[in-house]
């Protein structure tokens, strides 16, 4: 068993020039299910495993470390020219890079630490996603199907052309895996391309709008088989990658999902309320700008009782009303009696003075 693997490996691997990209995809698998292991005793809190790397209370995250790993190896295979047996190494240090980088793929995405919540998952989609790639390329599939060294041919031409274009609608509907996948395996992508879109998908949006049944046959197909789907989808990623956080309502990372939401909503105003919004700033900029003093050259008179109201305000004292004098009626003419708008006017005693 082991001379056939060996001798397997020697044929097609090895003679096939394909060692530097199975070492790579190797250290892909190898650094992911490390790195997965050593959060998760982490987060278990294992007192013998050893926790975060925090020099200084600075948590540097596994990412860093990625990040060195790709360098090493992409500087270093253009440093050897890729001879032999550096190259080999170099893919393998790669390859680890690889693993640690996207293995915080939510988190380069999101600008935030979302390791252990429902938007971490695409981490976990990003590396199945590279892994398959890299094994797609392993076995020989070659993107859109073409071939190194194949002669040039219009037939050739036409079905690349046109398996990338229905790729590009299978990701418009939704299908994501569908579509990436087709990329490499041609013929994949159809399915998704002829199947219904997703509800969630730019296709729906644009080509279901105005068509209720259809978005109906979506939602219930999205109901009935992609619910489904999603379960065993969730199942399986708990059991590579862990079991998200359950973020209870009150809890300040929903606060600030929501708080990003309505960002988003306020953002997406229409054109008309963006203009009318503009419009009354520019009334408001140039009141602002008008000349508050009535003495000023090209300033209104009529601003002049505003004026003085604002001043009295600021300055913190009384506003004081004048009143309209009434001429006197009966024997007191010193007080001022004010007249009230819609009231009877107050007519004088026949005697001349006030009946007590």
């Amino acid at each position: 068993m082991i001379e056939a693997l060996s001798d397997g490996y020697r044929t097609h691997i090895v003679a096939a020039h394909k060692q530097p990209l199975f070492l790579l995809l190797v250290g892909f698998i190898l650094s992911f299910v490390f790195i997965r292991v050593s959060v998760r005793m982490i987060r278990a809190k294992v007192r013998w495993w050893p926790g975060n790397i925090t020099p200084g209370g600075l948590h540097i995250h596994h990412m860093v470390f990625g990040l060195g790993f790709l360098l090493l190896g992409g500087v270093g295979v253009f440093a050897t020219n890729g001879g032999h047996p550096w190259i080999d190494w170099f893919g393998l240090g790669f390859g680890i890079g690889c693993g640690l980088v996207l293995d915080e793929f939510a988190l380069i995405l999101h600008l935030d630490d979302v390791y252990w919540s429902a938007q971490g998952r695409k981490s976990v989609d990003a590396v199945i996603f590279g892994i398959l790639f890299t094994a797609l390329l392993l076995t020989g599939y070659v993107p859109l199907g073409v071939v190194p060294g194949q002669d040039t041919r219009w037939g050739l031409v036409a079905v690349i052309a046109v398996n990338a274009l229905v790729s590009i609608v299978a990701l418009l509907k939704g299908k994501v895996w569908t579509g990436l996948l087709g990329i490499m395996v041609p013929g994949l992508s159809w399915i998704g391309a002829v199947r219904l879109a997703r509800p969630t998908s730019p296709w729906a949006r644009w080509r279901y709008a105005s068509r209720p049944r259809r978005r109906a046959r979506a939602v219930r197909r999205e109901r009935r088989l992609h619910a489904r789907a999603d379960r065993a989808r969730t199942w399986l990623f708990d059991l590579i990658a862990g079991a998200p956080d359950k973020v209870p309502a009150h809890h300040t990372a929903t606060h600030r999902v929501a708080e990003r939401m309505a960002a988003r909503a306020t953002a997406h105003l229409d054109a008309h309320s963006a203009r009318a919004l503009a419009r009354r700033s520019a009334r408001l900029t140039d009141r602002r700008a008008t000349p508050l003093a009535s003495g000023t050259p090209g300033a209104p008179e009529r601003t002049a009782p505003a004026v003085a109201r604002r001043r009295t305000v600021r300055a913190g004292r009384t506003r004081t009303y004048a009143v309209r004098p009434v001429p006197p009626t009966g024997p007191e003419p010193h007080l001022p009696q004010r007249r009230i708008r819609g009231a009877a006017p107050r007519l004088p005693h026949p005697q001349g003075r006030r009946p007590h």
